[in-house]
């Protein structure tokens, strides 16, 4: 079977929302990266729930987002320290945009994406998670600040 151009975006799209939701839980739970992907890949993805149906998602993108996102946890924490404005620790800020941020951190690692490309990805993951908040402009600066950081020949 051979997949659409739109089909794989999808796809990445949805597997940047499972990896947000992987590290979260991560986080939350003992679980080792390792048993996080088997579960995300085995029981979530294209999953039906109560009649509705969860998105397919690209497990060779999922599967290295989340190996970078941990293997590479500290310097993108600091490199989303440095983002975040006022001295707010990422320690302090909500666990779930952590994840987000630590996804998307992951991905700026990787040059086969444009960084303009994961901001706006990453976006539209924080509007699933906060639809009526301040969150998505406020992930937007950050999300910005560690582009140009990360690969500043591509702006």
């Amino acid at each position: 079977m051979t997949l659409s151009g739109n089909q794989k975006r999808k796809m990445r799209s949805a597997a940047r929302l499972y990896a947000v939701q992987a590290l979260f839980q991560m986080e939350q739970t003992a679980q080792t990266v390792d048993q996080i992907k088997v579960e995300f890949m085995d029981h979530r993805f294209g999953a039906s729930y109560e009649g509705d149906e969860m998105a397919e998602g690209d497990p060779d993108h999922f599967a290295r987002v989340m190996d970078d996102a941990v293997n590479y946890q500290a310097p993108i924490d600091q490199m989303t320290d440095r983002a975040l404005v006022a001295k707010w620790p990422i320690a302090r800020i909500d666990p779930t945009l952590r994840a987000l941020f630590r996804a998307a951190g992951a991905e700026f690692r990787d040059t086969g994406t444009p960084p303009k490309v994961v901001i706006v990805e990453y976006v539209d993951v924080a509007r699933a998670f906060f639809p009526d908040g301040k969150e998505p402009k406020f992930v937007n600066a950050v999300l910005d600040h560690m582009a140009r950081e990360a690969r500043p020949e591509a702006f």
